[in-house]
């Protein structure tokens, strides 16, 4: 979409990339959902624990379902977990890291926290070609939401677009939060 090819060369055109634009922010922003982000620095992680640091995918896999558990169960309801593919090596990878969790917990949260929301054992994973819609919109926010957290910490410069700006604004209204005080910081938003 970024780079205006394939089926997003129409982008090019200046009426119809406005168009799709308002579209995008226009569903993004009155669709019902809630975002859990999570991201790390992978060179400050290593940094700081050396041979100690974790696997920062399986971390920040942890990190996630950690959040995502807690509010199924908030709400009294149980989800699935569905990835997109990051080819052979990284997707067996990531359904070991998925299995461990599901069957030994977490440091933080023991099996059952897990296996009492979560409707499978094992993770699923489709390929980007599957083109599911789920996929597309996450693959979009999360780049947007790691790009905010990134700014905001002063880590990268202030650089982006005017479009990427709205997404911003209008993904910070739906961050999972704690449902007391409204704390986005370690529910909806967590940097490591």
């Amino acid at each position: 979409m970024v780079r205006r090819i394939g089926p997003f060369k129409v982008l090019k055109d200046p009426e119809k990339d406005s168009l799709f634009a308002d579209d995008l922010l226009h569903f993004l922003k009155f669709h019902s959902y809630q975002l859990i982000a999570v991201t790390i620095d992978k060179e400050r992680h290593i940094n700081k624990y050396g041979c100690h640091a974790h696997d920062p995918y399986d971390f920040c896999l942890a990190m996630l379902l950690e959040r995502y558990c807690g509010f199924l169960q908030f709400l009294n309801s149980i989800g699935d977990v569905l990835s997109e593919s990051r080819g052979g090596k990284e997707d067996l990878h990531l359904k070991k890291a998925y299995r461990h969790i599901y069957q030994k917990g977490t440091r933080h949260r023991k099996d059952n926290f897990f296996q009492n929301v979560l409707t499978s054992r094992e993770i699923k994973i489709k390929p980007k070609a599957a083109n599911i819609v789920g996929l597309q919109v996450t693959d979009l926010l999360v780049y947007h939401a790691k790009q905010d957290m990134l700014v905001e910490r002063g880590i990268i410069p202030e650089t982006r677009s005017p479009f990427a700006k709205s997404i911003c604004e209008i993904i910070n209204d739906k961050y999972n939060r704690q449902k007391y005080n409204g704390q986005v910081q370690g529910y909806g938003k967590k940097f490591i």
